[in-house]
């Protein structure tokens, strides 16, 4: 398990600062909320079943855009996706980093099918690609939209909180988790027996989330006990 290892190396790091480097404490809080940040990025992003593989160019990644849009039909029931052919242009233009165009595309996906929680979720993420990660009003609107219909409510609440994570609010991240594992019912998100569940995709990340934020504070209050 990859993320125990990542623990440890974060806890080495936090005691190697405090007691060989000898950093303040204030300094030393700094670091450990910036460790914080990147373990969080780990929790949400890591893929530890996936074997590893020679890095691909820069040409070759896979855009976020492209990304989004399998996670976002890995936390949507099948019977649940969007038969919107606009969406899957707009898709392609995400895939490519044009955001705004894929948004664009999007709103008549909503403009035509209001109840398209799909499409709704589509857009929120691309209107926060296209803002640099930042969450704007209009993607909280979107992402309401789609919380609004049962069959993606919970994919929804599970992006905006990944996006509030990537904007440095992740205790405010943490909670919209938790209120949307406690809000939408299980038999809403009930899928196929070869669909992965998104309710346990989400409490796993919730999980692995709270252990390295324990990790985290436990190493910050052990370096607060030592006299600068």
């Amino acid at each position: 398990m990859s993320w125990v290892l990542v623990i440890a190396l974060a806890t080495a790091a936090l005691v190697l600062a405090g007691l060989v480097m000898r950093i303040g404490r204030g300094a030393l809080a700094t670091f450990a909320v910036a460790l914080t940040l990147g373990l969080a990025g780990y929790a949400l992003q890591a893929r530890s079943d996936v074997p590893a593989a020679p890095a691909a160019g820069v040409a070759a990644r896979i855009a976020p855009g492209q990304a989004w849009r399998e996670l976002r039909q890995e936390m949507i029931a099948s019977r649940n996706r969007s038969d919107a052919r606009t969406l899957i242009t707009a898709d392609a233009f995400a895939a490519r980093g044009d955001y705004l165009t894929s948004a664009g595309l999007l709103r008549i996906a909503v403009r035509d099918d209001p109840r398209d929680g799909e499409a709704w979720l589509a857009l929120a993420n691309s209107l926060v690609e296209h803002a640099d990660g930042l969450l704007t009003a209009p993607a909280r609107l979107a992402y309401g939209r789609a919380a609004g219909q049962p069959g993606t409510a919970l994919a929804a609440g599970y992006f905006l909180g990944l996006n509030q994570m990537r904007g440095g609010d992740i205790i405010g991240g943490r909670e919209t988790w938790v209120a949307t594992l406690g809000q939408v019912p299980q038999a809403a998100v009930r899928q196929a027996s070869e669909d992965p569940d998104p309710q346990v995709y989400l409490a796993q990340r919730l999980a692995r989330l709270d252990q390295l934020l324990g990790a985290a504070l436990q190493a910050e209050q052990a370096g607060k006990r030592r006299p600068d």
